[in-house]
């Protein structure tokens, strides 16, 4: 028997099933409710700010992607005073971008932008990834192509070099081809007007470029080409200057339609001034005219590209001769032999080309050596209608 000694035993409620069950069974109802509630506030706040993540994401997305497809490319204008705040306030009062503050952002976590100062094309409404790729791209690197075609006038030049580069305007264009401020080696003294010194031709126009500075690369690229055909040392065969062989090759321009006539509508035209007969060339008539006008009375309008009414050239190009009429009109066709059915009845060296008159609806024209046999050659056109 083991002696216990009841003055040393310290009572211990853990020691009482019953005691220590409710002691951990049971717990002060308001402290639990007081878990709860911090529980529960902590899940709310939780989701609360998952959803205004998600709602703030978002909107920034909408934002920097806006919904829909870009509309049509509108040009932009920075200039050397431009800061990238500046650029952008005015990307947003142009409806380019959709928010200021979340460009600026865009910009500060996707590398920044140095500007420079050009034209940009930028469609509204676009991801704002690509404008930021166009502003970084240098005016100078961004082109347009624009084909002007041969026979233009300069103000046909101006109308689809706006057509095509909507920033350039015609205005701008046909002032700076006729106020005198870009001037060639081949125009005469006193001559302004730049018509059949812009060359036609498929050009790259940057947006870094201004209407003038096209009109000179247009003249540049004629000068270009005089050399290379040797305009000036062949304009001397035919006792003209280089500008007036350029108002021949114009002519041809506006008359030929397919290139194997071209040749033989220079001839015509050397021999007819040769003879100090007048022209009688139609296209002359509808220089700087309402083309809508009849016939008849462009006929008698007396005005110096009336070339049935004047002898001799008209005062200027009627329009941009390409290449091939340049060279047509330094290499006129041969007179026909006297062997041709035209020369027939024709005394020797007296057999020329002087008339020609269109022969089918593909532009060719038939060619004559005498009022006889023009004026059945126009018969024979009017009655396959060729003719108004």
């Amino acid at each position: 028997m083991t002696y216990v000694d009841d003055r040393r035993w310290h009572h211990d409620p853990w020691d009482d099933p019953d005691v220590t069950d409710a002691l951990v069974l049971e717990r002060p109802p308001r402290q639990l409710r007081r878990y709860r509630w911090v529980v529960w506030a902590l899940a709310y706040l939780g989701l609360a700010g998952l959803v205004a993540v998600g709602v703030v994401g978002l909107w920034y997305t909408e934002k920097v992607n806006p919904a829909g497809d870009p509309g049509e490319p509108m040009t932009f204008t920075i200039a050397a005073d431009d800061t990238v705040h500046s650029v952008t306030v005015r990307l947003h009062e142009q409806g380019l971008i959709s928010s200021v503050g979340v460009f600026e952002y865009y910009l500060e976590h996707h590398g920044g932008l140095e500007l420079t100062p050009g034209y940009y094309l930028i469609r509204p409404d676009d991801h704002m990834g690509n404008v930021v790729r166009i502003l970084r791209t240098p005016p100078s690197e961004t082109y347009t192509k624009v084909t002007f075609p041969e026979g233009y006038t300069y103000e046909k030049m101006g109308v689809r070099l706006e057509e095509k580069v909507p920033r350039l305007s015609a205005v701008d264009f046909n002032v700076a081809a006729t106020d005198g401020s870009v001037t060639s080696l081949l125009l005469p003294a006193g001559v302004t007007s730049l018509e059949g010194l812009l060359f036609p031709d498929t050009y790259q126009v940057s947006n870094s470029e201004s209407a003038k500075q096209v009109v000179e690369r247009m003249v540049r690229l004629t000068e270009r080409v005089a050399e290379q055909e040797d305009l000036v040392a062949g304009s001397g065969r035919f006792g003209l200057s280089p500008y007036q062989v350029l108002i021949v090759a114009s002519i041809i321009e506006r008359e030929a339609r397919v290139d194997e006539d071209r040749a033989k509508i220079a001839r015509v035209i050397y021999n007819r001034l040769y003879l100090g007969m007048p022209l009688q060339i139609d296209a002359t008539l509808y220089y700087q005219q309402d083309g809508s006008r009849p016939f008849s009375e462009l006929l008698a309008l007396d005005t110096p590209y009336n070339t049935y009414l004047h002898t001799g050239l008209p005062p200027t190009p009627i329009a941009n001769p390409g290449r091939a009429s340049i060279q047509a009109a330094l290499n006129p066709a041969a007179d026909p032999s006297l062997g041709d059915p035209l020369c027939a009845g024709l005394p020797a060296g007296g057999c020329h080309y002087l008339f020609y008159v269109l022969a089918d609806e593909d532009g060719r024209h038939v060619f004559a050596a005498t009022a006889e046999q023009h004026l059945a050659n126009v018969e024979e056109s009017r009655r396959k209608g060729l003719l108004g």
